[in-house]
């Protein structure tokens, strides 16, 4: 099943419902009111100038194809995790997608502040055009940020939303190969938004610096090609696993371990699933990895189908914080050219402590 989005953040509640977005009205694109001269002048500085790239390009998607005739300065970025690939070229968006909702009083935004990114951002903070368990993007707030680029990668945006955004700015959306949203392999993504910024070949040589990264870890840990692996997560009273397609299984695998399969099948083409008690041998593998904050890593610490698992027995499963500690949890599950040197580096400590 798809899992749903709430006020308080789990690693994978990123999908809303399919109609949401396409119900939003076109009304929304003309409110550039009195308050966006305001709003221009708060962000004219807030994202670094585009460094020279090779333009114009032109960028295939899901959608169609899109021009983009010179360097952006203005990048508004409407996928979950989006934000982070274009910092890892140095250039800030004015807008972004609010994945983590920000701890009550605290500030400034807890996107803004991972291990990976805090000093890509410095002192800007951009606008937020969608909280993650939103219906669906801001469009008043992201024309009023008159943006020259709109990238939509990580993301479920449909083909109507894809155009209400294309009447803002040039936009490009998923790669065209991805069949579902949040399938396609990370360096796909990366590669995809480095075309549009005009950094192919820069983009390349980041992931190839990661894709080496983790041969290194296979090298050093050839055990792992002998072991099935699973990242879950505890929500709503499940064990929810993680599909070999989505960001977390992929990583997994870049390592080395091997992927159970059979959760892709009765995952019915989404990125996790809500196992039955009857299926928890699923999960049963050599090793588990777990993606929770402390209330809900405690809660799963009291379920009994899952500590009687041979893999809980046997010692072999990773507790990895979320968003609270080090926030290796939403490294992985953010797993961008920022997040994914970390998430590495993380997980295999994690291995060696369990």
């Amino acid at each position: 099943m798809l899992l749903d989005r709430t006020t308080r953040m789990k690693p994978w509640r990123r999908v809303a419902a399919t109609v949401s977005v396409a119900a939003l009205g076109v009304g929304l694109l003309t409110g550039c009111g009195s308050d966006s001269a305001d709003k221009d002048k708060k962000h004219d500085n807030a994202n670094a100038p585009a460094a020279t790239g090779a333009f114009p390009v032109i960028v295939e998607h899901a959608f169609g194809s899109t021009t983009v005739k010179k360097a952006p300065q203005r990048v508004v970025t409407v996928g979950y995790t989006d934000d982070q690939s274009v910092l890892a070229f140095g250039i800030k968006p004015v807008g972004m997608v609010d994945q983590y909702p920000n701890p009550a009083g605290k500030s400034p935004d807890i996107n803004t502040q991972w291990p990976w990114v805090k000093d890509k951002w410095g002192d800007t903070r951009p606008e937020v055009i969608m909280n993650n368990g939103d219906a669906g993007p801001n469009y008043e707030k992201i024309a009023a940020l008159r943006p020259d680029l709109i990238i939509a990668v990580y993301s479920e945006v449909d083909k109507a939303a894809y155009d209400k955004l294309s009447k803002i700015a040039p936009t490009v959306g998923r790669t065209k190969a991805e069949k579902e949203p949040f399938s396609a392999p990370w360096q796909d993504n990366a590669l995809q938004i480095a075309k549009a910024l005009g950094k192919a070949d820069e983009g390349r040589k980041m992931i190839q610096g990661i894709d080496d990264k983790l041969a290194a870890v296979k090298k050093a840990h050839p055990e792992f090609a002998g072991q099935t692996a699973v990242a879950l997560s505890w929500y709503k009273d499940a064990v929810n696993p993680f599909t070999t397609t989505d960001v977390r299984g992929q990583l997994l695998t870049g390592m080395g371990f091997k992927g159970q399969t059979e959760i892709d099948k009765i995952a019915g083409g989404g990125f996790s699933t809500a196992l039955s008690p009857e299926r928890m041998d699923l999960v049963d593998v050599d090793r588990v990895f777990v993606i929770n904050d402390k209330a809900d890593t405690d809660a799963l610490k009291r379920f009994d189908l899952f500590t009687n698992l041979k893999v809980s027995k046997n010692n072999k499963v990773s507790y990895l914080l979320d968003s609270e500690g080090p926030a290796a949890g939403a490294a992985i599950s953010q797993a961008t050219l920022l997040s994914l040197p970390y998430a590495i580096d993380e997980l295999v400590k994690s291995v060696g402590q369990v």
